[in-house]
């Protein structure tokens, strides 16, 4: 079985706008497109949102990466490792961050139907939320779903760790067939060892014969991933 390679870079703003933009050439010149994580209340309009538009004009994926990534917006008691922003959220209150969020885009000129929780952490009232408000894709920390027929494919997100073991853990993933996922975040990139440890990592699920792809076509082919798009907005392309 062939294995399906899914690069996605988080933190994108403009103090990390040059170190996107390297990776991003990086990855064009091996033909390996980006799905692009962005929380529309944490962005900064300007040059990166420009690279951004640009980007998914040109077939990224554009991906709600949650709202404001507030930690625990419900103040419940919930565990340390579970306060990402979507990680205990009922339905109803998820839903109203999703509609937020969705608003918050429209000003940006952006529009998707593709989720990845802050902490790749969904409660299970926000896949109920996501499916009300006609999301196609739900990508968490073990797999991604497909919201229109519920089929889940498995593969955990490996963000990106300078330990040799990363480079055996992804080489394996790709041997094996199924889903690849490398996961960044920008802030990270300002160091030379994690860019060299994902574009190697990238390399070598290549060499293993990976078919790059991005969030919005890793579900079922049952399930639609287009969204109508406001007045002005980019549309989200499948690649």
């Amino acid at each position: 079985m062939v294995a399906d390679l899914v690069v996605s870079l988080s933190g994108i703003g403009p103090s990390t706008l040059a170190r996107c933009a390297d990776l991003a050439d990086e990855l064009d010149r091996r033909r390996v497109p980006l799905s692009l994580l962005l929380a529309p209340r944490k962005a900064v309009p300007g040059e990166a949102l420009d690279w951004v538009r640009t980007r998914v004009a040109a077939g990224d994926a554009l991906v709600l990466h949650g709202f404001d990534h507030q930690p625990d917006p419900t103040h419940r008691a919930v565990s340390l490792r579970r306060r990402a922003e979507f990680s205990a959220l009922p339905a109803h209150e998820a839903g109203l961050r999703l509609v937020a969020a969705r608003t918050a885009l429209e000003r940006l000129g952006l529009a998707t139907d593709l989720f990845a929780p802050p902490g790749w952490l969904a409660s299970p009232g926000t896949v109920v939320a996501l499916r009300r408000h006609r999301f196609a894709v739900c990508a968490d920390m073990a797999g991604v779903r497909d919201l229109n027929t519920g089929e889940v494919r498995t593969g955990r997100v490996r963000m990106v760790s300078e330990h040799w073991s990363y480079l055996l853990g992804t080489g394996r993933a790709a041997r094996r067939g199924g889903l690849v996922r490398i996961g960044v975040d920008a802030a990270s990139l300002d160091r030379l060892g994690p860019r060299e440890v994902l574009l190697e990592a990238v390399d070598l699920a290549l060499h293993h014969d990976a078919s790059p792809t991005t969030y919005s076509s890793t579900a079922s082919p049952r399930g639609s991933t287009t969204t109508s798009t406001p007045s002005g907005a980019v549309p989200v392309r499948t690649r």
